[in-house]
């Protein structure tokens, strides 16, 4: 399994923040500690360690630090959150990225909405009835 650059790029924030904040003695979490969801995070939003994606997500989520290109057209597109299951944003907030099914030919129903903040990436399984924000340290 190939470590989404993601990932490193939380690990190298996390010790420049701790250095900032409270001075080179300070040390940052160990990685297996699990991250909270902000206050912001809708109540039936759970969430999901990385490692626990299937592998279709993770090129997801690379294609999305890439830039694409993506298998659909649709990918990238505005996300309006009509179920009102994530914290409710601005127009233009969130984006969308089909997460491949295999055995599946049309886009099914997992995927990837981003939204503006670092590393404020969802999954859904489930075509938007429900939400996991995405754990990247664990």
């Amino acid at each position: 399994m190939r470590i989404s650059p993601r990932f490193a790029a939380l690990a190298a924030a996390a010790a420049v923040a701790a250095t900032l904040f409270t001075g080179p003695a300070a040390t940052a979490a160990p990685a297996s500690a699990p991250a909270s969801a902000p206050a912001s995070v809708a109540a039936s939003v759970g969430s999901v360690c990385y490692s626990a994606l299937p592998a279709e997500a993770y090129d997801t989520l690379e294609l999305i630090d890439q830039g694409g290109p993506f298998p659909y057209s649709q990918d990238g597109i505005v996300f309006q959150n009509r179920e009102g299951v994530l914290p409710t944003q601005s127009s233009g907030y969130y984006h969308e990225y089909t997460v491949i099914t295999p055995g599946v030919y049309t886009r099914g129903a997992r995927r990837i909405v981003t939204g503006r903040q670092y590393q404020e990436d969802y999954y859904t399984a489930d075509h938007y009835a429900t939400f996991r924000r995405i754990n990247f340290g664990c």
